[in-house]
């Protein structure tokens, strides 16, 4: 019996309401769509942008453990897409046989994932820069969201995302998934990389994102080795992170259910 459940997790420095065109898209194709905001996210970007201390204090067992909650509370297994921290997230789930099948968008890396790029350390930056923030929410300015989020899109457009779509990230969350390597024993994105029994996963990366480019996709999908299990990586020319926003994200969302239709 396929799937007729799509839940979608959505990363940080924005919202579920990042979602909004695929949950139309979907629900017009017949699915029920589930895009669950973090425990304490409830408000709208406004109010988070004004009041950011919900952000500062979520953690990711609390993200796990409301996903969990909520998935187990459904008749049958749902496909699963996550974009950026989300698809961490995503596969977290998936390892711990929550989902028929999962897509991870633009994907920040589980633990056991080394490769660092220079753009992915200056996207990073206005965190990492200051320990300090690894207590706080940390916005972007519109260069910076641009640059990490934005690149490709025309000046007009990359300034309407940032107006609509932007919150501050928790600081302790993104060093500690900076860190990630360096702590001894395992951190909270640990996933097990020979489990035979996950869902199949599909990465799909943009050609030109700064955030978490293509090498950081292409790797976490390597790292995967259980036999039998399918784990396969799509790269769209053009796109930037945020591609689920970008002209043309139909086709993204086409693909990613498509995928997860014909494989779960």
């Amino acid at each position: 019996m396929q799937p007729d459940t799509i839940v979608l997790v959505h990363g940080f420095w924005v919202t579920p309401r990042a979602w909004e065109g695929w949950i139309a898209h979907y629900e017009n194709k017949g699915f029920r769509v589930i895009a669950p905001t973090y425990p304490g996210f409830e408000a709208e970007v406004v109010a988070l942008n004004a009041d950011p201390t919900p952000i500062e204090t979520v953690t990711v067992p609390a993200i796990i453990s409301s996903l969990e909650k909520l998935i187990t509370g459904l008749n049958r297994p749902p496909i699963v897409i996550g974009h950026s921290a989300g698809g961490a997230f995503a596969q977290i789930l998936l390892d711990r046989g929550l989902g028929a099948a999962g897509v991870a968008i633009n994907s920040a890396p589980v633990e056991g994932v080394p490769v660092v790029p220079l753009s992915q350390v200056r996207s990073l930056f206005p965190v990492l820069k200051n320990p300090a923030n690894r207590h706080r929410a940390v916005g972007l300015d519109f260069g910076q969201w641009r640059y990490a989020f934005a690149n490709t899109f025309p000046e007009n457009q990359a300034r309407a995302t940032y107006e609509r779509y932007h919150i501050p990230a928790p600081g302790n969350i993104v060093w500690s998934s900076a860190l990630a390597n360096l702590h001894p024993g395992h951190t909270d994105t640990y996933v097990d990389f020979h489990n035979a029994g996950r869902a199949p996963l599909l990465f799909l990366s943009g050609e030109d994102d700064h955030l978490m480019p293509p090498k950081v996709q292409m790797s976490n999908a390597k790292h995967y080795k259980a036999e039998g299990t399918t784990t396969e990586v799509k790269v769209f020319p053009g796109r930037s992170h945020l591609m689920a926003v970008q002209d043309g994200w139909q086709e993204i969302a086409d693909y990613a259910l498509d995928w997860a239709l014909a494989h779960s």
